[in-house]
């Protein structure tokens, strides 16, 4: 599997609501959840710092778990019922 982008969530509308599900956000906390094999879905920004993302692209290619890339941090803070923008995050078990 390779780290090219697998698949793209179009602007706003079709983010998925991740707020009613078990799920960690932030860089720290998905790193934590997919060395220990608790990551199921993971998503990343493509405007994210390429330094964030890109080791959690290496560890998601490891563990064989597909990345769905979202358009902005704040979709993807939205997208987890936060108030800010976020890097990464994952659906956990």
């Amino acid at each position: 599997m390779d780290k090219e982008k697998i698949s793209i969530i179009p602007k706003c509308g079709d983010v998925p609501d991740l707020s009613k599900r078990k799920f960690v956000v932030g860089t720290k906390q998905l790193k934590k959840a997919l060395v220990s094999s608790r990551a199921r879905y993971v998503f990343l920004a493509e405007n994210a710092d390429p330094a964030i993302t890109e080791p959690i692209a290496e560890l998601c290619a490891r563990s064989n778990i597909q990345i769905t890339w979202v358009s902005t941090m704040s979709d993807l803070g939205r997208a987890c019922g936060i108030e800010v923008g976020a890097a990464a995050a994952a659906v956990v078990d």
